[in-house]
């Protein structure tokens, strides 16, 4: 029973985001089966669904502007600040996205279902550090990746990448084909004017074809070159974003024939034949399916959920089920849950900032009311809401968010949110309910001995085993 009792509490806390009051208790009688019952075809849970979110998004941002504009022309300065117009609209939109994902995770009772669908938000990272894409985060894991997080890889990836959001974040929407008749248009209006050469590319953007390749798909050491990333940029070419002339396609994922490069394409050793949407999607078809696909994501997913080093007898237990199951990610979480490495009662991932605060709700049986009491902390400890700081999406490593100075900037946050969060419960009962058989007996002594119930939940909060999961 005391190995059921432990594994009881790995589940809640490695796999899930920390065990709220009772949780470890309900997991104790089947602690596999218990993940297992979170994995579900029809995908995640959605912190607050609603129709067409990112043409709605997006028909009020460019209102933003053409109101600024006008704001702008009638000497409005007030009115004309974009930093104040994008502020606001981060304020109404994305922070509210921020904090209804923060309650789900709070008090969701399928935490391992939702740290799943964190890991792939983050494989498929779209930041709000970028102004045009900051109210399209919420929108974005809504739509393309809660869906899509137990189904086919294909289907995820070819979701994601065609999103609206990613298309802007990665600046694909303005990709144009050197040889496009889009492209031979525009060399023709500006010939003669100090324009390029006609035979010159024009606008043709890379980002989108080489993050595909080196931080969604095969990985950077999968084999590609940057002939095959500059192939795979004219094969993107036409994915696009609706915009004025695009009628009730405005703010939608849209292919413009005229800017899309005409010709076969040949990426990774493979050629596909000319067919504009269709060249697209064979190719993220076939890297979906390549084994260096599998290698590199079955590796991000067990150092996401084991070790920053895991064993490579998890990584290649998960790659197996990977290949056989052509990216069938429901069974690639079985496989997970099934797999010896994972239950190992070392706890050895430190929480990032996120994780940690999330936890800590968790455990006090309780939930963020609105972003206001998350952006402050989370900015603090350098997690800003939203705002991963490049497409490579926040880092995982310990020593990243275990520096002397963010641990004392996390104590201080346990210290405060443990004066709000305790009330009259005992600290060592609510100690019990959060770490189960990894609560450690030297911290559940020092929890017994503080001076105050605030200082006993602070105490757990800062204790190596919550820190760590």
């Amino acid at each position: 029973m005391a190995d059921r009792d432990l594994e009881a509490a790995i589940a809640a806390t490695r796999f899930g985001l920390g065990a709220r009051p009772g949780e470890i208790a309900a997991a104790r009688s089947d602690p596999r089966g218990f993940l297992k019952a979170q994995i579900r075809r029809e995908g995640a849970d959605q912190p607050q669904p609603r129709a067409d979110a990112t043409q709605a998004r997006i028909i009020a941002y460019r209102d933003l502007g053409r109101q600024r504009r006008q704001a702008k022309q009638a000497g409005d300065a007030e009115a004309a600040d974009p930093v104040q117009q994008v502020q606001k609209l981060l304020r109404q939109e994305t922070g509210g996205d921020f904090a209804a994902r923060a309650r789900l995770a709070a008090l969701t009772e399928a935490g391992f279902r939702e740290r799943w669908t964190l890991f792939w938000a983050n494989h498929f990272t779209v930041s709000a550090a970028k102004a045009a894409t900051a109210p399209l985060v919420g929108p974005f894991e809504e739509e393309a990746i809660r869906p899509n997080i137990f189904g086919r890889f294909a289907d995820l990836l070819g979701a994601a990448e065609t999103h609206p959001a990613m298309l802007l974040y990665l600046d694909q929407a303005s990709s144009i084909g050197p040889g496009s008749r889009a492209a031979q248009y525009l060399g023709g209006r500006r010939r003669g004017v100090g324009a390029q050469k006609p035979n010159r590319p024009r606008g043709l953007n890379e980002n989108l074809a080489r993050e595909i390749l080196e931080l969604h798909t095969v990985g950077v050491e999968g084999g590609y070159s940057q002939a095959d990333v500059t192939e795979f940029a004219r094969a993107l070419t036409g994915l696009s974003v609706g915009g004025e002339r695009d009628g009730d396609q405005l703010g939608e994922a849209v292919f413009r024939e005229m800017a899309h490069e005409p010709g076969p394409r040949t990426v990774m050793g493979v050629r596909y034949a000319a067919g504009g949407r269709d060249q697209v999607a064979a190719i993220l078809s076939d890297l979906a399916a390549r084994p260096q696909t599998a290698r590199f994501v079955c590796g991000k997913i067990a150092r996401h959920f084991v070790s920053d080093t895991p064993p490579p007898t998890l990584t290649e237990r998960l790659e197996r089920t990977w290949m056989a199951s052509g990216g069938d990610l429901a069974a690639v979480a079985a496989t997970l849950v099934d797999s010896p490495e994972a239950w190992d009662a070392t706890p050895a991932k430190f929480k990032t900032p996120y994780e940690f605060l999330i936890s800590s709700w968790r455990a006090a049986g309780g939930a963020p009311r609105d972003v206001t009491v998350l952006a402050p902390a989370l900015n603090g400890l350098g997690q800003k809401p939203f705002g991963a700081p490049s497409p490579k999406g926040w880092p995982e490593d310990a020593a990243v968010w275990a520096a002397p100075d963010a641990v004392v900037k996390r104590m201080a946050w346990a210290q405060a949110f443990a004066a709000r969060a305790t009330a009259d419960r005992d600290p060592g009962d609510l100690a019990a309910q959060a770490l189960g058989g990894r609560l450690r007996p030297q911290t559940a002594t020092a929890i017994a001995r503080a001076e105050s119930r605030a200082e006993g939940f602070a105490l757990l909060l800062m204790s190596p085993e919550f820190q760590r999961r």
